[in-house]
């Protein structure tokens, strides 16, 4: 049976194992860290098209138990009039409303998703090397070596594989923004479950939901310099609620209230990867953000993560060998990923602008909701998989 080393345990890691068991091939995952997930107190939403990739792998249902609906948006200007409502998932998006979940528990229904299919996942397995001199090997930090037939990367957005693939592959580019993701037991605010509430203020755009339970969900994009890991875990509850604030109190909302009123924040750079040249080379591929990383603004990244894994593994199981099944993958993905953040850049420079486009965007806005939301857009949500088509057209 072919053998797949997978590198990377966070969403396309183990969603790739599943269906890649699905199609006959057998393979582990490596994930860096020791446990857990990164930026563990991050949320992020799981569309139509996320769940139509997992429901090709028979994987949709842990995961919709794990998460809540929210599938309405409501939209004001910083001024405190509203702009307008449109549903999230684009209206008649497909089976699935667009689903809110944290990272960390996503990571964990996923991994216990595959460990109940018999895959293994090994942590504290992070990579060092790829030996391409007889298959393929990978070899990781701590001087172990494991081989496969084919190994896939799927280890985000600062990819090791990426790197071995192409050692001239762009690097993330920062989108100019720090996003804090908060939590409050006891805002001010009415809970409304199954709407996210969006403001477009003066200087930043804030957005916030009702989880169950009546816990406020929210995040702010706040525009800013780089800022290091340490930094980012290191800077206090208090430090994070005084840099918000301070952008969020010359609005007319309840966002700086929503703000002060939190008991968690975390906090996380965004980046993106425009393109990359190189998703493949030998029996190497890099999938998710390893190869295309969107800004947080359209919120398809795990839904992308999803098709990638599930897509490759189709091609792996259709096409006669793994260069070619790499090349009918890169044909199927690259236009609509790229598409994507594309999409999601334009998302971010609307959100934040200017002084003196603020007034313009408003009213762009009012007339775009009409239409839906660029994020909902049915080339995005209503793609679908069809696992038993074997025409590699989706």
């Amino acid at each position: 049976m072919t053998r797949a080393l997978i590198i990377g345990g966070g969403i396309a890691g183990p969603v790739a194992a599943m269906a890649l068991q699905k199609a006959g091939i057998d393979s582990v995952v490596y994930e860096a860290y020791t446990h857990g997930a990164d930026d563990v107190g991050a949320f992020m939403t799981i569309m139509n098209n996320g769940f139509d990739a997992l429901h090709a792998i028979d994987a949709d249902k842990p995961v919709l138990d794990a998460s809540f609906p929210a599938d309405r948006a409501l939209f004001w200007s910083g001024s405190g009039k509203p702009l307008g409502e449109a549903p999230i998932g684009g209206g008649s998006a497909g089976t699935y409303g667009p689903h809110t979940i944290k990272r960390a528990e996503l990571y964990r229904v996923l991994h216990e998703e595959a460990e109940c299919r018999g895959i293994t996942i090994k942590h504290g397995k992070r990579l060092d090397d790829v030996d391409t001199d007889s298959g393929v090997a990978a070899v990781f930090t701590d001087g172990t070596r494991k081989e496969g037939d084919l190994l896939i990367g799927a280890d985000g957005i600062h990819s090791a594989t990426r790197v071995v693939i192409d050692p001239d592959a762009p690097e993330p580019r920062y989108t100019g923004t720090v996003v804090l993701c908060g939590y409050a037991q006891r805002a001010p605010v009415e809970p409304m479950p199954g709407v996210y509430r969006m403001i477009y203020g003066k200087r930043v755009f804030f957005a916030y939901t009702t989880a169950p339970g009546g816990e406020t969900w929210w995040f702010v994009n706040i525009p800013g310099s780089e800022l290091r890991k340490a930094e980012l875990v290191e800077t206090s509850l208090e430090e994070w609620k005084k840099r918000a604030t301070r952008l969020l109190r010359g609005d007319r909302s309840p966002a700086a209230a929503i703000v002060e009123a939190s008991e968690e924040i975390r906090a996380s750079n965004g980046y993106d990867i425009a393109s990359t040249p190189s998703w493949h080379t030998g029996r190497m591929i890099v999938i998710g953000d390893a190869a295309h990383a969107a800004a947080p603004n359209a919120g398809h990244g795990a839904s992308m993560a999803m098709e990638d894994a599930v897509v490759l593994a189709k091609c792996l199981r259709d096409e006669p060998d793994v260069p070619a099944a790499f090349r009918a993958y890169e044909a199927q993905r690259r236009e609509r990923v790229e598409k994507l953040v594309a999409t999601s850049a334009r998302m971010g420079g609307t959100a934040t602008p200017g002084p003196i486009k603020r007034l313009i965007r408003d009213v762009a806005i009012r007339k775009r909701l009409k239409g839906g939301p660029r994020n909902t857009a049915a080339w995005l949500t209503q793609h679908h998989i069809d696992w038993d088509a074997t025409n590699l057209r989706e």
